[in-house]
């Protein structure tokens, strides 16, 4: 499960990436609602760290808070599992 995370972490890094890299061109972006989602799967720190890294949403304060909510729903969640074992 922990490489399965990892793997998802590196591609939504990547899809982040990528996108902002076709930023302004004519090429098709890639929408909001699929960077959501991979980071709702368990790519949040992948997604936030493609944010910061390509300097990608940041400035859209709507997705900002979305993805900071995904991260902290996570976070939430893993505390609590972890903390029942």
């Amino acid at each position: 499960m922990l490489i399965g995370l990892v793997v998802l972490n590196v591609i939504t890094f990547l899809v982040f990436g990528y996108d902002k890299l076709i930023a302004g061109g004519k090429a098709r972006r890639v929408p909001e609602k699929i960077l959501w989602i991979l980071a709702a799967l368990g790519g949040s720190v992948g997604g936030l760290l493609g944010m910061y890294v390509f300097h990608h949403k940041t400035r859209k304060l709507s997705f900002q808070v979305i993805m900071a909510g995904i991260f902290l729903v996570q976070t939430i969640l893993i505390v609590l599992v972890s903390s029942r074992s």
